[in-house]
């Protein structure tokens, strides 16, 4: 059973654990400063694109407690702060406009703090009940004794619930549908072997990580039967963008004949996006490659090449799983 707390709002603070430690240190922060949380996003202690869209939410609602001089001058320079911390992950959109959809509704009650609070809060629920949706709705497609391989992290730390493809993977092995997870190492911040681990691990998964690069050999010896993986973005057409290496492992999965299949929240579907070429991809520090927890691996001066993510193309995804329903291709959102 898990024994820790994703983000959590509590004696009017946000609290969450910060995942930059994990899985050596469980350290909790606890801050009402919008800037605080929006640094958290962006130094990835809070990610995962349902997780951000649940901070931004809160953070946006504590940017009207104790507000005095101009409310609406606040409201949006914290709206336009938080919207600049990450590009790719449109839940953190979606939530910050649906933050201020209910200021402008409730800018002239005497108690904002608390209406926008309870906004925050129904965004938070609203991700646990998704959640619970994609896990049941994913774990139909799955046969008893699989060997599911897995990508970044997409559980209780990158959700306000228990996550997405890990929830569905979660839920398969309480079925006795999954008997062994792979997890990616997912270079080059490791949140595989850092977080995904963590997490197989809290829930009694039997596991092994992998590095990035040995999923192929895994394939040609036939011990994977599916491939799970979550998603930040997802256009109408079905691109979906996700961590850097995703769509290494689809065209492998193409190649094998093994399911491809990706686990998101409706959220996450950007019907701006009319294809993968519209998706914004963020471009991170080239010292997340250069340095692993601080220790520098590599000459400095070296030029590095730093995407976030990459886009899957549509016709190499089997299934596209959300609360709803689950999506076959030619997908048309």
């Amino acid at each position: 059973m898990n024994d820790f707390i994703c983000i959590e709002f509590r004696n009017d603070k946000l609290v969450f654990i910060d995942q930059t430690k994990l899985p050596l240190q469980e350290e909790y922060i606890e801050t009402e400063k919008v800037e605080r949380i929006a640094e958290a996003i962006e130094r990835l202690e809070i990610r995962g694109a349902p997780a951000i869209g649940v901070a931004a939410a809160y953070a946006l609602a504590l940017s009207m407690k104790n507000i005095f001089g101009d409310i609406e001058k606040t409201f949006n320079d914290s709206y336009l702060r938080l919207a600049k911390t990450r590009p790719t992950a449109v839940n953190l959109f979606w939530a910050l406009n649906e933050m201020k959809a209910r200021f402008k509704q409730c800018i002239n009650d005497s108690d904002i703090f608390n209406q926008l609070l309870i906004k925050a809060k129904e965004i938070h629920q609203d991700d646990i009940d998704k959640c619970e949706s994609i896990g049941e709705n994913g774990s139909s497609l799955l046969t008893k004794g699989s060997t599911i391989l897995t990508h970044c992290n997409t559980g209780q730390l990158a959700t306000g619930g228990n996550g997405t493809a890990f929830n569905i993977i979660k839920k398969g092995y309480e079925k006795g549908l999954v008997d062994f997870v792979y997890a990616d190492e997912t270079r080059p911040l490791l949140q595989g072997s850092r977080l995904t681990a963590f997490e197989l691990s809290k829930a009694g998964i039997p596991f092994k990580i992998l590095s990035d690069s040995s999923a192929a050999f895994l394939m040609t010896q036939k011990k994977i039967d599916a491939v799970i993986v979550g998603a930040d973005r997802i256009a109408e057409n079905g691109d979906t963008a996700n961590k850097i290496g995703t769509y290494n492992l689809a065209v492998l999965c193409k190649y094998h004949d093994i399911p491809f299949y990706i686990a998101a929240p409706t959220t996450t579907i950007d019907l701006n996006c009319k294809s993968g070429n519209d998706i914004k991809i963020e471009m991170r520090d080239k010292m997340e490659l250069i340095k692993i927890n601080d220790v520098q691996i590599t000459n400095a001066d070296y030029d590095v090449y730093t995407p976030a993510f990459d886009v899957t193309p549509s016709d190499l995804i089997t299934a596209i799983v959300t609360e709803e329903k689950i999506n076959k291709p030619p997908y048309k959102f």
